[in-house]
């Protein structure tokens, strides 16, 4: 059952991401260096918040632990733009057949992907580890829907972290800091949500992420240069009408 347990709670948070992986980056070499990087520069992060916190104790204020956090990974992500754009050319020059040079977006994308999996993994893999055995209903007698409901967390942080990637990196590359803004203040909102699980308002909690990740979702697939058909077929229709 533990097994069962384990597998199901694994699979729900990170077969997404597995799923991306292997269908849009795992042949390709240069795609594969690129998301070892940007999972590189979230553990940096991780490690500038740790020192924070630990020259700053605030256990009794771990929103304000969480509102730091968020804020230096946000900091890496520029870093890590600016480190993959001065390194762009250099993929565009010697690697011709990679098809990080074709689509603007993939740069985004792919470090987006590789942050996203490295925090799934650092806030998924103790509850892992517990859930292995011998037996579980509920960490330490708590709600035992607890696994489960993280896992689901946990997918949804590893596809914000995605569209958020693609929204920061088109809002530098366009000079819009309501883009930027968005990026920060919705990882705020989520990091800090979170928080509601301890009070067991799961559903609320999950309610909240879920609109936040469609409407992040919706607006990174038009940025990529996705359509959605009903919503440009209402547009087409609102044009005609005016126009007549």
């Amino acid at each position: 059952m533990t097994l069962m347990e384990f597998t199901g709670c694994a699979l729900t948070a990170f077969g997404p991401a597995l799923s991306m992986f292997i269908v849009t980056i795992m042949n390709d070499p240069v795609r594969v260096i690129i998301l070892i990087a940007s999972s590189f520069f979230w553990l940096l992060s991780l490690l500038l918040s740790s020192i924070v916190w630990f020259v700053f104790p605030s256990k009794q204020q771990v929103w304000f632990g969480v509102l730091v956090s968020v804020l230096v990974q946000e900091l890496f992500r520029y870093f890590l733009y600016l480190l993959l754009r001065k390194a762009e050319r250099g993929l565009k020059r010697f690697v011709v057949h990679s098809l990080v040079s074709n689509n603007k977006h993939m740069l985004s994308y792919v470090s987006g992907l590789g942050f996203g999996v490295m925090s799934g993994l650092f806030s998924l893999i103790n509850i892992l580890a517990e859930v292995g055995g011998p037996g579980t209903m509920g960490l330490r007698g708590g709600y035992s829907a607890f696994c489960i409901v993280s896992s689901i967390f946990t997918a949804f942080t590893i596809l914000l972290h995605i569209f958020w990637g693609i929204i920061f990196f088109h809002g530098l590359n366009t000079d819009n800091k309501n883009l930027i803004l968005y990026v920060v203040i919705s990882h705020l909102v989520v990091s800090e949500v979170t928080l509601l699980n301890q009070y067991y308002y799961n559903t609320l909690a999950l309610s909240i992420v879920f609109i936040i990740t469609v409407g992040s979702g919706c607006y990174a697939f038009k940025t990529a240069g996705g359509q959605i058909p009903l919503i440009d077929k209402l547009k087409n229709q609102n044009t005609t009408e005016a126009e007549s």
